[in-house]
């Protein structure tokens, strides 16, 4: 099968799966295009293979966990954390042959999340200080699947001009819908851009954001977007009390992707996750609805396939920085 996706995306961090959804059985998955089992030795480290037996072609992702090997439901095949065969029932007496395993793929977990890379990954994943500290408390809302590409996603979450119009009452208002200029740099694989703006108050169903005092709320969000599908960003409303959003796209395969979104704040720490959860999954039903509609499915990274005005600062450069690191297609 031809690759449809540029070889530098598989040098890239990807979620695949909350933590706590990896047990000790098998997980089946895809990451661009590309069929990945998800599994864990005794000693709880995840790991990540091809999802598919050499012997023929059956997916590792239906078998089970043995003696710290990942085993073949079709034949009971056995393979180490390395990719290696390391038994045949058929035949305990042979000589394996070295043809007989599997591609191992890079993975590890942080911040609830297990990441995945195909191969040897060229930048690393966001520092996240408050994830461990004490005074945060973080929720996993999601994750959230879309018929399209993940680079739609991602620059869907960075899209200000349209909060009023497809969030309004939760995060922007349509009598003030002027977004301010916005400045981004892009140091390494990650751009950084800041915004104050005035936004929505808590609603009564969603009163999730740390701005109730203040009669007409700005909120100053800072961003950084790791590309080509991580954004990590930091809210603040002039106070001591702060949220940070971790959202990840993981590129499924042709116009699919699944989003995760963690979320942690250092206030309201008796509020149930769940006014949060409930929160995201409706602002990423009202967005999946508008971004399943853009045509093409994937972000066109031709600048003359779209138009573009001063307020989409962010999209141009965000575009123009895959395309300088060769994650555009």
């Amino acid at each position: 099968m031809k690759d449809r996706f540029p070889k530098k995306l598989h040098a890239c961090w990807h979620p695949v799966a909350y933590s706590k959804t990896l047990t000790n059985e098998p997980m089946g998955t895809f990451l661009l295009d590309h069929p990945v089992v998800l599994w864990r030795r005794s000693d709880g480290q995840a790991h990540a293979m091809k999802d598919l037996c050499i012997h023929r072609g059956t997916a590792l992702s239906l078998g089970w966990v043995k003696d710290d090997c990942l085993v073949c439901p079709y034949h009971a095949w056995a393979f180490d954390q390395k990719g290696a065969c390391v038994h045949i029932p058929q035949s305990p007496d042979l000589v394996i042959p070295d043809k007989a395993r599997t591609p191992v793929y890079h993975c590890q977990e942080r911040y609830g999340l297990v990441w995945v890379a195909l191969e040897n990954p060229q930048f690393p994943l966001p520092e996240l200080p408050e994830y461990d500290q004490a005074d945060w408390k973080w929720v996993e809302t999601g994750p959230f699947d879309w018929k399209s590409d993940s680079s739609r996603q991602v620059e869907n979450f960075t899209d200000f001009g349209h909060f009023p119009w497809v969030h309004p009452g939760l995060l922007g208002d349509p009598d003030r819908p002027v977004v301010p200029d916005c400045k981004v740099t892009l140091k390494g694989s990650v751009l950084h851009y800041s915004i104050v703006r005035p936004e929505a108050t808590n609603s009564d169903d969603f009163p999730v954001f740390a701005n109730e005092e203040v009669v007409q709320p700005e909120r100053r969000s800072d961003y950084q977007l790791h590309l080509p599908y991580t954004i990590a960003l930091r809210l603040g409303w002039g106070g001591s009390k702060g949220m940070v959003y971790l959202f990840a796209s993981q590129p499924i395969g042709k116009n699919k992707c699944r989003g995760y979104c963690i979320i942690g704040r250092n206030y309201n720490h008796d509020e149930p996750d769940t006014v949060l959860q409930e929160f995201e999954q409706v602002i990423f039903d009202q967005d999946k609805r508008i971004v399943e509609s853009q045509r093409p499915e994937q972000v066109p990274f031709d600048f003359a396939e779209e138009l573009h005005l001063k307020f989409d600062a962010v999209a141009m450069n965000y575009r123009k920085a895959m395309k300088k690191l060769a994650l555009d297609y």
